[in-house]
């Protein structure tokens, strides 16, 4: 395939809508990717490779050494990154060391359903605790607060790329003997001084879908510096075999009447990427400093030219020494006498500016309670009340100048517009 003539192609037929005034519609997520991607999955799909392959292979190196970790595995899905995690910790190959049926998992009220999900498939129990109203993330005096003897794990989110204390959990974790897992699906480049979110747990996961911080299409990484996770983790992606593994030889001589190809030494899914993907990937973990400095550039902006408002509006922290990764741009409506959250968001949603709520909500009001067994830790009051008041706008690489200061405008004018009466 000849690269100039296909990047000529590829580039002439592009999104014409790639360079439109983002101030027309500021959506919540944009994808993220250009002709380089297209041309790899044009590439990968003429040379009929496009299964898991060294594509693939390619791009879990680059990412395990962006984020600071021995190894990275990469799978269809954040969320299939999350199951990878809970089923490698529940795997009987760690015999009494795994998590197992009613074993309670530590996680915060504030989350997404596919962090809760994973914990119920491995038959154990999620334990939600409430938030700090002022970062979104778990608390961590509600963290200790929580742990019993039946607790085996902690599950903390950076919710919208706001790293959690890390530092505090993780002395938590190693002082009740817990296992640790960072949900970093939010936050892929957020740190705590130089130390990159997801290297402070035993596994870690993050999200490549559309619109986050790089996308694959569809995609997810898992991330660990344990050697017996990661290759418990290549079998249980992968049907369960034993072809990917650094010991198969040694399972080979066991089973010498089985192929060697066809040889299941576990309870597996398939949970593996393509090639098209790994192709994605390669690319765009290239492009993630731009696009961060784009996400903190918007969110710096808005924060300074709305603290103006702060009588009626508040917007998250960060802790000091924290390195916010910017997914989206969270406000909080305070009580008033003016407006409400509701009269805000549809006066946005009418300007072409979206909005959706922060997450699920507090997840423990979700209907699909009804069908799980969880515990939760007293009212979950902050949980509750970011639920009813918060919501958030997009913050991404396709907002410019002018895009951001039509979301300020807006709001703005709202909010004066409101309050001068």
């Amino acid at each position: 395939m000849n690269k100039k003539i296909t990047k000529k192609f590829i580039l002439d037929n592009f999104s014409k809508d790639e360079k439109k005034s983002s101030s027309e519609k500021i959506s919540l997520g944009y994808p993220s990717y250009g002709w380089e991607e297209v041309y790899e999955a044009l590439e990968s799909m003429l040379e009929m490779k496009t299964t898991m392959g060294e594509k693939v292979k390619k791009f879990e190196k680059l990412f395990a050494k962006y984020v600071g970790v021995k190894y990275a595995l990469m799978v269809n899905s954040g969320s299939s990154a999350n199951l990878l995690a809970l089923s490698i910790l529940s795997n009987p190959i760690l015999k009494n060391k795994r998590i197992k049926e009613d074993d309670e998992i530590i996680t915060p009220a504030i989350t997404w359903s596919t962090t809760v999900f994973p914990i119920v498939n491995i038959h154990a129990k999620p334990v939600f605790v409430d938030v700090d109203p002022k970062t979104y993330n778990i608390d961590t005096k509600e963290i200790e607060k929580a742990i019993t003897r039946k607790t085996k794990a902690i599950l903390p989110v950076h919710l919208l790329g706001n790293p959690c204390k890390m530092n505090e959990i993780r002395k938590i974790a190693r002082r009740n003997n817990l296992y640790l897992i960072e949900d970093c699906c939010e936050a892929l480049g957020a740190k705590i001084k130089n130390k990159r979110v997801g290297s402070f747990g035993d596994l870690g996961t993050f999200s490549f879908f559309i619109s986050h911080h790089i996308t694959t299409m569809e995609g997810g990484m898992l991330v660990t510096n344990n050697e017996v996770y990661y290759e418990l983790g290549k079998s249980l992606r992968a049907h369960g075999w034993s072809r990917e593994l650094k010991n198969k030889k040694q399972i080979e001589k066991k089973y010498p009447n089985i192929n060697s190809n066809f040889l299941f030494s576990n309870l597996g899914y398939n949970l593996r990427p393509t090639e098209i993907q790994g192709g994605f990937g390669i690319h765009q973990i290239k492009k993630l400093g731009r696009f961060l400095s784009i996400r903190k550039s918007n969110a710096s902006f808005w924060r300074k030219n709305l603290e103006k408002f702060s009588e009626y509006i508040e917007l998250t922290d960060t802790k000091p020494g924290h390195s916010h990764a910017n997914m989206l741009f969270a406000i909080k409506i305070k009580k008033n006498d003016y407006f409400s959250k509701d009269e805000l968001v549809e006066y946005l949603e009418n300007s072409g500016i979206e909005t959706r709520p922060v997450m699920a909500g507090n997840f423990v009001l979700q209907p699909v309670t009804d069908m799980i067994q969880f515990k939760s830790l007293g009212k979950l009051k902050n949980s509750t009340d970011i639920m009813k008041n918060s919501f958030l706008i997009g913050n991404h690489q396709n907002i410019d100048l002018n895009g951001r200061q039509y979301v300020l405008e807006r709001i703005t004018k709202f909010i004066k517009s409101r309050t001068s009466r």
